[in-house]
């Protein structure tokens, strides 16, 4: 059998191998660590793979898929979304692990692999039958299609949904946030998006002009673009030192919604204080909501809801605001004179440039820099 390459099939050829080489490489660190956030990551990247080898293969000139195996699923399909889903879930939660329940989740996949496998299993003249005489006739193919469709962006509207929930609960547990942000999971939603847009313009303009082969490779490309985006970003995404346990919305509401009478109120008020000035807390870069309620002897939800009644903002702007004072303190002293900004920063507690910037823009109104000039 011979392979043809071209301007056409070896970008999708380079794209194909770099997602299996990532997907093995995240296996093979999900054995050393047990991460689960590995394994699917890796499925994601496969699943990738397969929704461009139809055009990989057939600009090779290798056309098993629509003879040796027509009718046959060619790809994830319906799995794709909810495991993008889930993968950012294992992510946010070191306890998640799938159940019984969670096969809902993959009903339309398994419903479409069971129908299509049925009658491939049958020999290819079954398959014709059943494409002349159901498939076809009952506009099978377009129903697959807007159930793909419906599928992306149910699965993105979810994810995006639990990243905004993931990203407000970790202002009320973490002092530092960027390191915890997984923005880039964000961004790969919205390509995603974007990508899922530029298919309902090629069949929308598939169907005016009847394109051809070549024509309609262009999203092929797209996918190749987001496979090394994937793979490259999700691989280097730094791990949080301490397992992550984010749940569900449910329970940031249960914190924020903690009452307390006036004298109650006072009296944690004038603990918190005296701890963070008196041993200077904020000073630990990964300083969380958990280290001071262990100091504190109580819980989350009792400080939480402190914090946010009696000083009136999140536990991340509280820390921050007194990371903030320390640096305007420090940047006056003589010995500071030769350390950077950053240097200085850092040694107030800050873990990045990033919140170390947006934080002294919040509190004082002006960045870091002018304060040179004082």
């Amino acid at each position: 059998m011979e392979i043809y390459l071209s301007y056409y099939s070896v970008p999708l050829w380079f794209g194909f191998i770099q997602a299996w080489i990532y997907a093995l490489l995240l296996w093979n660190r999900s054995r050393q660590n047990g991460r689960l956030s590995d394994v699917l990551l890796g499925l994601v990247l496969v699943g990738m793979a397969f929704n461009i080898w139809e055009y990989m293969l057939g600009f090779s000139g290798i056309e098993i898929l629509w003879k040796e195996l027509n009718f046959f699923p060619r790809n994830f399909g319906y799995a794709f979304p909810p495991l993008c889903y889930f993968y950012f879930k294992s992510q946010i939660d070191k306890d998640f692990r799938f159940s019984k329940n969670d096969i809902i989740y993959f009903l339309p996949f398994i419903i479409h692999t069971v129908y299509h496998v049925g009658v491939f299993s049958m020999g290819q003249d079954f398959v014709k039958t059943v494409e002349k005489n159901f498939h076809g006739p009952y506009h099978i193919p377009e129903i697959e299609t807007i159930t793909g469709i419906f599928l992306d962006c149910y699965y993105a509207y979810r994810a995006l949904k639990l990243y905004q929930q993931y990203r407000e609960w970790t202002k009320i547990q973490f002092s530092d946030t960027d390191a915890i942000s997984f923005k880039w999971f964000r961004n790969f939603l919205i390509v995603l998006v974007i990508t899922l847009i530029v298919y309902l313009l090629k069949l929308i303009i598939d169907n005016i002009y009847q394109l051809d082969f070549k024509q309609d490779w262009w999203d092929n490309l797209v996918g190749v673009a987001l496979i090394y985006y994937v793979s490259i970003t999700g691989y280097a995404q730094a791990q949080p030192t301490t397992g992550l346990v984010f749940k569900e919305q449910q329970k940031i509401e249960n914190i924020q919604k903690e009452k307390f009478n006036e004298d109650e109120l006072e009296a944690w008020k004038a603990k918190i204080l005296k701890l963070m000035q008196d041993e200077k807390l904020y000073l630990q870069p990964e300083l969380n909501l958990s280290d001071i309620a262990n100091r504190l002897k109580t819980n989350i939800s009792v400080l939480s809801g402190v914090v946010n009644n009696a000083f009136g903002k999140n536990f991340n702007d509280f820390v921050n605001e007194y990371r903030v004072k320390e640096f305007q303190e420090r940047i006056l002293l003589s010995e500071n004179k030769n350390i950077t900004l950053l240097g200085i920063a850092f040694d107030c507690g800050f873990n990045s440039k990033a919140t170390f910037n947006r934080s002294v823009k919040k509190f004082t109104n002006k960045a870091p820099k002018d304060f040179l000039a004082v």
